[in-house]
């Protein structure tokens, strides 16, 4: 898990109840692909009057839909908060650089390592992830 750089405001809405939940830098969050979507975790850590945690989990196709919709109401973000475009643009072009690779890699050793493996990222890529990790 990595520290969260910004926030995260959650809410979970029920016909007679609502929970909200802050995530801030003191959280941590884990995010990855696996076989069937992306998982996402938001954790803080504390005693149990603090203490939060949030597992998402979205399919493929619903995530490709998210982005999509995205995509079309970026016309939202305010062309003056340049730092934050700056670093959504990075990291979406980080994620289409890693899905233009294969999902295996041969090292000249003749290994096959995992997808996502920093260790075979171009220089650009790496470039790209410590902007996003910034």
């Amino acid at each position: 898990m990595k520290p969260i750089p910004d926030k995260a405001e959650v809410a979970l809405e029920y016909p007679d109840k609502v929970y909200i939940g802050t995530f801030e830098r003191s959280a941590r969050f884990d995010a990855h692909l696996d076989e069937t979507g992306i998982s996402l975790t938001l954790h803080r850590t504390g005693d149990s009057e603090t203490r939060r945690s949030v597992h998402m989990h979205f399919h493929y196709a619903l995530f490709a839909d998210i982005l999509r919709d995205l995509a079309r109401t970026v016309s939202a973000m305010p062309l003056e908060n340049g730092a934050h475009r700056e670093a959504v643009r990075n990291a979406a072009r980080a994620l289409c650089l890693s899905l233009d690779r294969p999902a295996t890699s041969v090292r000249k050793a003749g290994r096959a390592s995992k997808a996502g493996d920093i260790s075979e990222l171009t220089p650009e890529e790496e470039v790209l992830l410590l902007h996003v990790l910034e």
